[in-house]
């Protein structure tokens, strides 16, 4: 098997950060009933956490589902303002269930770090204030990819595994 060199991860982790903060940001404006497409199925760990871990300012949220309901039911309508993302990868030799079924020099078999802050506007009229807002992200490979069944869907190809975000308010 070869091996992930650091320019590969360097572009494969910049190149899938540019694609989630602007499609995840977009769902969050316009399309909140997909939200739980960005995230890895629910999942318990041998420690009984489960997963996805998702926390707003400090508050566990249950599933993704939770998540889509909290933005549908509770949240105005949101204009985001992505004022800066970064990427680091955090493990070269990412695999899901065990073993790894592809080569892992493209850098599709790693997990990444993704911070992103801006400011967010929250409810439709240009008077309403604008807030800061940091997020984090753990994305995974999503393991659906890599059957030819699932490659005739449209899937997302990274998932959110963590997510923890802060709004100053």
């Amino acid at each position: 098997m070869s091996t992930l060199r650091d320019d590969t991860a360097t572009k494969v982790s910049a190149e899938v950060a540019e694609v989630h903060v602007q499609k995840y940001y977009q769902a969050l404006e316009s399309s909140r009933s997909v939200i739980p497409s960005f995230f890895v199925p629910q999942s318990s760990m041998l420690d009984g956490n489960t997963l996805p871990a998702i926390v707003i300012n400090g508050n566990v949220i249950s599933t993704a589902e939770a998540l889509r309901d909290l933005f549908v039911k509770e949240m105005p309508p949101t204009k985001y303002d992505i004022q800066c993302f970064d990427s680091h990868v955090i493990n070269p030799n990412y695999t899901v269930g065990g073993a790894s079924k592809t080569d892992g020099s493209n850098g599709r078999n790693m997990s990444v770090l993704v911070v992103v802050s801006g400011t967010v506007r929250l409810g439709t009229g240009k008077d309403n204030e604008k807030r800061g807002f940091s997020d984090s992200f753990v994305l995974v490979p999503n393991p659906e990819m890599s059957t030819a069944k699932a490659r005739r869907k449209p899937l997302r190809e990274w998932l959110v595994q963590s997510k923890t975000s802060r709004l100053v308010v």
